[in-house]
């Protein structure tokens, strides 16, 4: 019996769209490929069959894990005392998504990635005693008269009883822009060298967009795209793995085009 449970994470991955669909387009393909008479026919089937392997494998929390290794810049996390040894003078939480209609809350809340970061701005604040900003306004695919993102994780943290934010940038529509704004908020105040708070695997281009305005810059990281499943769970496709590789290749994009 033990043994049969041992199994169910595989199994359940398995019966799972990710791996199941495309388990389901191999098949199809190698019945198609078997019952081809015209050598022709073989070559979209061929590709096909690349594209199912290219998307499984992209699919696969390992290949996420490499490509986020192979294809960013690293970036070390960091504690309060660095922080403190390092004279930083503010911490600055970087957007990360809205759910703008939440049913249990009966209005807006940040996003799971977005409350993730807020809540290590939040550590960071209480561990050095510094103030916190938040940058976030309504990005480019949102709708008219939302609620910009920095008043949401301003909600937030009153709902969560935590200490409320000193700065709240909310016009920003982009990571460019949340640079450009928060730097012209926070420079007001006489600060220039802030902690910022965004996932690993995003930091390297926030980076790069905060110091293009002369602020000078401690990265602080959360979120690395890492796995605590087995090996062979790994390799098998899920929805995680296609969406940690979508962000890599994202911000990996981002830095040859900025």
């Amino acid at each position: 019996m033990d043994t049969l449970l041992a199994l169910k994470p595989i199994l359940t991955t398995l019966i799972l769209p990710a791996c199941s669909g495309l388990l389901a387009v191999f098949a199809m393909l190698m019945w198609a490929w078997r019952h081809s008479a015209r050598a022709q026919m073989r070559v979209p089937i061929a590709l096909a069959g690349v594209t199912t392997l290219a998307l499984w494998l992209l699919s696969c929390q390992a290949v996420a894990i490499w490509l986020s290794v192979h294809l960013l810049p690293q970036v070390s996390p960091i504690n309060a005392d660095d922080l403190k040894r390092q004279h930083v003078q503010a911490i600055v939480v970087l957007g990360g998504g809205v759910e703008n209609k939440a049913i249990e809350y009966s209005g807006p809340t940040l996003s799971p990635d977005a409350m993730s970061r807020l809540l290590y701005g939040v550590h960071l604040s209480r561990s050095t005693q510094l103030p916190m900003a938040y940058t976030g306004g309504v990005g480019w695919a949102g709708k008219d008269g939302q609620t910009s993102e920095a008043q949401v994780a301003a909600i937030a943290l009153t709902r969560l009883g935590a200490p409320a934010l000193r700065w709240q940038e909310t016009q920003s529509r982009d990571t460019r822009e949340n640079a450009l704004l928060t730097a012209a908020l926070l420079k007001n105040d006489g600060i220039t060298h802030i902690a910022l708070v965004t996932h690993a695997w995003h930091m390297p281009r926030s980076v790069r967009q905060f110091e293009a305005t002369g602020l000078q810059v401690t990265p602080a990281p959360m979120g690395y795209i890492r796995s605590d499943v087995s090996p062979l769970l790994q390799w098998l496709p899920s929805g995680k793995g296609l969406r940690d590789s979508g962000w890599i290749l994202r911000e990996w994009l981002g830095l040859l085009l900025t």
